[in-house]
């Protein structure tokens, strides 16, 4: 955990962050204040829909972006959200904050991409390597294949964002990179001939999780109940038809402010992807967490052994398990 000053900065910088969606008010309760650690896009818009099926029961919800993961996360901590969109893994560990996570959003599907001049991980050593951010699921990447390659990157840099990593890439600002799935092959197209894909990591861990503070959750539980079991449903049929996604889209109006083109990609972004596992029908639980331990051990972002970390200590596993069994195994 960084110091109580650098908390304090992240907390204030939070709350100048600006809501950009606002769900329309269904009861007299007050809203569902969810942290974004990221914009809401083509990749996030599985999670707004849910929230608005979620909506359709009853739950009001308003949802903020932040421009990291870790101010999400931090909004949690200090009370600004009730819900966060994140990997709080680390920070639960170091801090033990009452943090627990309630569904896997999505994984760590992930792709090295590199100038063409590095032949193979080895020639990458003592090389510069760009990052999303510092902590983040790009580094833990990094670190296990450096680990298992017997290399030491050179210079870190960090540039969040894997499409503003991709234009770094094209204008030769860095040479290495990793990219998530749909900028790995915007950039293959544009400039296969200068790029390519090294081997990546074989078994994926969480990249996103729905998670919220252990008391909330509890004072909370049939709202919370709602949610998970709105997004339970809501990647089953995207993991049973990617097309679905884009066309629950167009009948909400969701994302309607995007470019033509952005929206074009939303079916092929979420077909690619589930065949790519980075989705799963299951919402994880108690099997993910333990994946989860034995990746973020062995990048060195937890403290292990893994085996020895408990699920509970995590997960907050009751709404899951109660969405599971309203819907059906």
């Amino acid at each position: 955990m960084r110091a109580a000053s650098t908390r304090r900065d992240l907390l204030l910088a939070g709350a100048a962050a600006v809501p950009l969606l606002v769900g329309r008010r269904a009861r007299a309760a007050a809203k569902v204040r969810v942290a974004l650690g990221d914009v809401v896009s083509t990749e996030t818009l599985c999670v707004l829909i849910a929230m608005e099926r979620a909506k359709e029961r009853g739950v009001d919800y308003e949802m903020t972006s932040f421009s990291k993961e870790d101010l999400a996360i931090q909004a949690v901590i200090g009370g600004q959200a009730d819900l966060g969109i994140g990997t709080p893994y680390a920070v639960i560990q170091k801090t033990r904050v009452p943090l627990r996570i309630l569904f896997q959003v999505n994984r760590l599907v992930f792709f090295p991409v590199v100038d063409k001049a590095y032949k193979s991980w080895k020639d990458l050593d003592g090389q510069p390597f760009a990052f999303h951010a510092r902590g983040t699921g790009t580094e833990a990447i990094g670190n296990i294949i450096a680990k298992r390659e017997g290399i030491a990157f050179g210079q870190r840099s960090y540039v969040p964002g894997s499409e503003n990593r991709v234009v770094a890439l094209l204008n030769g600002q860095i040479r290495a990179t990793i990219l998530d799935l749909a900028n790995k092959n915007l950039i293959m197209e544009k400039a296969g001939d200068r790029f390519h894909v090294l081997p990546g990591v074989d078994r994926p861990a969480s990249d996103e999780t729905l998670f919220g503070n252990l008391e909330w959750i509890r004072a909370n539980r049939p709202t919370v109940d709602t949610i998970v079991e709105a997004m339970l449903e809501t990647w089953r049929q995207m993991v049973k038809d990617p097309e679905w996604v884009e066309a629950e889209r167009a009948r909400r109006g969701l994302l309607a402010d995007r470019p033509k083109e952005i929206l074009a990609g939303v079916t092929k972004f979420y077909r690619e992807g589930v065949a790519a596992g980075m989705f799963s029908a299951d919402g994880g639980g108690a099997e993910a967490a333990r994946a989860d331990f034995e990746f973020y051990t062995e990048a060195g972002q937890m403290q292990g052994p893994a085996g020895v970390l408990k699920v509970e200590d995590y997960w907050e596993l009751g709404p899951l398990e109660a969405a599971r069994k309203k819907l059906g195994a």
